[in-house]
C-alpha cells in the first residue's frame, strides 16, 4: 500500500520555451562602483575611495539618494541590537548563553562603523545626514530621468567582532569576512527607494559593474566576488599555471577585481586560507578557500567535484550560470550567499557541508540572478532555494527520497500548529518572532513550487520556473511575475493560488465525511474545512488491490493538469467550485468492493489535517 501511494515527483526536462521579454515599461537603475581600499590587517580598520556614477532610468526626477552603510549595525543601541533585546527568540549567533546580545557588549575597538568624510556630486559638496545604518543624501542637482549623475566618496570603516554574517576573526578562525562592508547605494523601483535600515534580515541592491582594488597585508589570500585582474602579480593560487609570480616588495598587495552586473561585492581573507580551482564543464571556474586546519582538509577536497555536480544541476534545471567564477568560502557565521560566491562555516561534517553549499549556490540564482527584494518577498528567494537546493542534494548525494519536500512541509505545519503564523506578506523585519519568519520564508515558500508542481503538474512546474529565470533574470522579479509565468505555462489561472497562500495564513484542509452505498455504486462525500481551495485527487484502492483516480478540478483554476499517475486509469469530475463546503461522485462499484480511499496521494497538497483524508474499509 505505501509503495503504491509513493509520491510522483520531480520530472527533469531538457524542453526548452521561446523566450518573452518583460513589457518595454520595465526599467531598473544602474550603478557602477570605482572603490580604492586599504586595510590594516592589525587593527581592522580601512579607508577608502568610491566613485559612484549612477543611471536614473526611471521616469522621475530624483532629488535625494539613499546609502546603506551596515556596519553601524554593529554597536551597542542599534536597531539590530534594540532588535535582540525585543524579540522573544534571538538568534543564537547574535546572542551569549543567557540570550544576550553580543552587540550590547561590543567595545570601541570592536565594533563595526562606516564613517563618510566627503562626498561630492558631480564635484558639488552635498549636504547629508546618517540616520542608523542609512545616509541621507540630499542632491546638489535633482538628476532627470535618463541621466547620469557621480558621486565621489572618502570613506573609513571598521570592521567588527564576527557577529553577524561579516566581521573579523570568526569562531572558526577566519581574518576577514567582508560583506556589507561598503557604502552601498539603495535601490529606487516602481514602488519608490528602499532604504530599510539593517535590522538582521535580508537584502536589495542595484545592478552594476565592480571595479575594486584592495591592498592589505602580502600575506593573506583574497576570495570573492569578481574576477582577478591581475592573477601573475598576486599569485596565491590565481596565477596562470606555469607562471612563476614575482616576490613583490613591502608589506602589501594590491588585490584588483571587476565584477560585471552585479548587486553587490564580498571578499574575505585570511593568511592562513588553502586555494583550490575546479573547471566545470561548460560552467564556470570554481574557487575554493578554506583553512589550512588538518580536520576539515578531506571534506573541503571531497566537496570540490561535489560543487561541480551542484552548478551542472543548477544550471540544467532552473538556467544557465552567467558568470564565469564562483567561490566557496570558509568564513562568515553559518551560510550567506553573495554575488558569484558565499561566504559558509567550515567544520562541519561532509554532508553538512554540501548542503550548505548547495543552498548558498542556489541562492545565486533566486538572490543575486533573479533577485527579488528580499526585504518585502523574502520566501522567493529562501523558499524557492529551498525548494531547488533539495532536489539538488537528493540527487547530488543520492539520498532517494520519495519527497524531498518533507522538512519543509513539516516545518509549514509546525507554525500552522502553534498559532503564529502571519501572512508571507509581513516585511522580514516586522515578523513578531524569528520562529514564524523562518517557516515562512524557507518552508512555506519551498512548499509553494512543491504544492504548485500539485496544482499544474510536475513537469509544468519545471517548465515554469526555467521559463520564470529566463523572462526574469536580472529584472527583480514580484510574486505576480511566478504567478503569470505560472499561468502561461499551464494555461490555468492562478490567482487564488498566489493570493490565500502568500497573502493570508488561510489553510488547506479536505476530508472525506461519508462514503455509502446505493445499491450497485458507492457515494463518496467530501467537505472542505480550510478556507483555502484546492484542486483534488483521488486515489481508490478496491478489494482485488486494483486502482485508480479521481480528479476533481477547482472551477476557479479554469483548467485540468496531465494525469499525474499516467499508469492508472483516471476519470475527471465535474469542477468543485470553492463556494460549495461539500462534493460528491459516485462510482460504479459497490461499497463492499472498496478498500480504501485516499485524498492526494502524493503527500503534495499541504493539508493540515490528514487524518480525514483516507477512509479505510473495515
Amino acid at each position: 500500500m505505501k509503495k503504491l501511494l509513493g509520491t510522483l515527483l520531480v520530472v527533469f526536462t531538457t524542453l526548452f520555451s521561446p523566450l518573452s521579454a518583460q513589457n518595454t515599461s520595465y526599467w531598473q537603475q544602474h550603478v557602477d562602483y570605482t572603490m580604492e581600499v586599504d586595510m590594516n590587517v592589525e587593527n581592522f580598520k580601512y579607508s577608502g575611495t568610491q566613485k559612484l556614477v549612477y543611471t536614473n532610468n526611471s521616469p522621475d526626477e530624483l532629488d535625494r539618494v539613499y546609502y546603506h552603510l551596515y556596519f553601524n549595525a554593529f554597536q551597542p543601541g542599534s536597531e539590530m541590537d534594540a532588535r535582540l533585546h525585543s524579540i522573544a527568540d534571538p538568534d543564537g549567533r547574535m546572542t551569549d548563553k543567557d540570550k544576550n546580545s553580543r552587540i550590547e557588549k561590543l567595545t570601541e575597538d570592536e565594533i563595526g562603523y562606516l564613517k563618510v568624510s566627503s562626498l561630492k556630486q558631480d564635484g558639488k559638496n552635498v549636504s547629508y545626514s546618517l540616520e542608523g545604518t542609512v545616509l541621507v543624501v540630499a542632491l546638489a542637482s535633482p538628476i532627470a530621468p535618463g541621466a547620469k549623475t557621480t558621486f565621489d566618496m572618502v570613506f573609513t570603516g571598521q570592521v567588527p567582532v564576527q557577529v553577524r554574517r561579516a566581521g573579523r576573526n570568526s569562531k572558526e578562525g577566519v581574518a576577514l569576512s567582508m560583506s556589507q562592508w561598503y557604502p552601498k547605494l539603495a535601490e529606487y523601483d516602481f514602488e519608490g527607494w528602499h532604504a530599510d535600515p539593517y535590522i538582521g534580515r535580508e537584502f536589495h541592491g542595484v545592478w552594476g559593474d565592480f571595479d575594486v582594488k584592495l591592498t592589505l597585508d602580502k600575506d593573506y589570500t583574497v576570495g570573492g566576488t569578481g574576477y582577478l585582474q591581475n592573477p601573475n602579480e598576486i599569485g596565491h593560487g590565481y596565477e596562470t599555471p606555469g607562471t612563476k609570480v614575482k616576490k613583490q616588495r613591502g608589506k602589501t598587495l594590491t588585490w584588483h577585481f571587476k565584477a560585471p552586473m552585479v548587486h553587490d561585492f564580498m571578499w574575505a581573507a585570511d593568511p592562513d586560507y588553502i586555494h583550490d580551482t575546479l573547471q566545470v564543464e561548460d560552467g564556470p571556474m570554481l574557487h575554493f578557500l578554506y583553512k589550512n586546519n588538518p580536520e576539515i582538509i578531506e571534506n573541503w577536497k571531497n566537496l570540490q567535484p561535489k560543487t561541480a555536480e551542484m552548478m551542472q544541476f543548477f544550471s540544467k534545471n532552473i538556467g544557465k550560470y552567467p558568470y564565469d567564477q564562483y567561490s566557496v568560502i570558509h568564513g562568515g557565521d553559518g551560510g550567506m550567499e553573495y554575488a558569484m560566491s558565499t561566504l559558509i562555516t567550515g567544520e562541519r561534517k561532509f554532508g553538512s557541508l554540501v548542503g550548505v553549499t548547495a543552498h548558498e549556490m542556489a541562492h545565486s540564482w533566486f538572490q543575486h540572478i533573479l533577485a527579488t527584494n528580499e526585504a518585502k518577498h523574502e520566501w522567493m528567494d529562501e523558499g524557492f532555494t529551498s525548494f531547488i537546493s533539495a532536489l539538488c542534494m537528493n540527487e547530488v548525494m543520492d539520498q532517494k527520497k520519495d519527497n524531498p519536500f518533507e522538512g519543509s512541509y513539516g516545518g509549514y505545519y509546525y507554525v500552522v500548529k502553534s498559532g503564529k503564523e502571519q501572512p508571507q506578506t509581513t516585511h522580514a523585519d516586522r515578523y513578531d518572532s524569528n520562529m514564524p519568519y523562518s517557516i515562512a520564508a524557507y518552508s512555506k515558500g519551498a512548499v509553494f513550487l512543491a504544492q504548485l508542481g500539485y496544482v499544474i503538474g510536475q513537469e509544468n512546474l519545471m517548465k515554469t520556473i526555467k521559463k520564470y529565470y529566463a523572462d526574469f533574470k536580472f529584472k527583480h522579479p514580484t510574486p505576480n511575475d511566478i504567478k503569470r509565468t505560472a499561468e502561461k505555462v499551464s494555461g490555468m489561472e492562478l490567482d487564488w493560488y498566489l493570493t490565500d497562500w502568500t497573502q493570508t495564513t488561510n489553510t488547506i484542509d479536505y476530508g472525506i465525511k461519508d462514503v455509502a452505498a446505493e445499491e450497485n455504486k458507492t457515494t463518496i462525500s467530501l467537505e472542505r474545512i480550510g478556507l483555502m481551495p484546492m484542486p483534488l485527487d483521488i486515489l481508490v484502492v478496491y478489494t482485488d488491490d486494483t486502482t485508480e483516480t479521481f480528479y476533481a478540478p477547482l472551477r476557479m483554476m479554469r483548467g485540468e493538469k496531465e494525469n499525474p499517475y499516467p499508469s492508472l486509469k483516471r476519470t475527471v469530475l465535474p469542477d468543485w467550485p470553492w463556494a460549495h463546503s461539500n462534493y460528491s461522485f459516485s462510482i460504479d462499484k459497490p461499497r463492499s468492493e472498496i478498500k480504501a480511499i485516499v485524498i492526494d496521494p502524493s503527500g503534495l497538497m499541504a493539508d493540515v489535517n490528514q487524518e480525514n483524508n483516507t477512509y479505510q474499509a473495515e
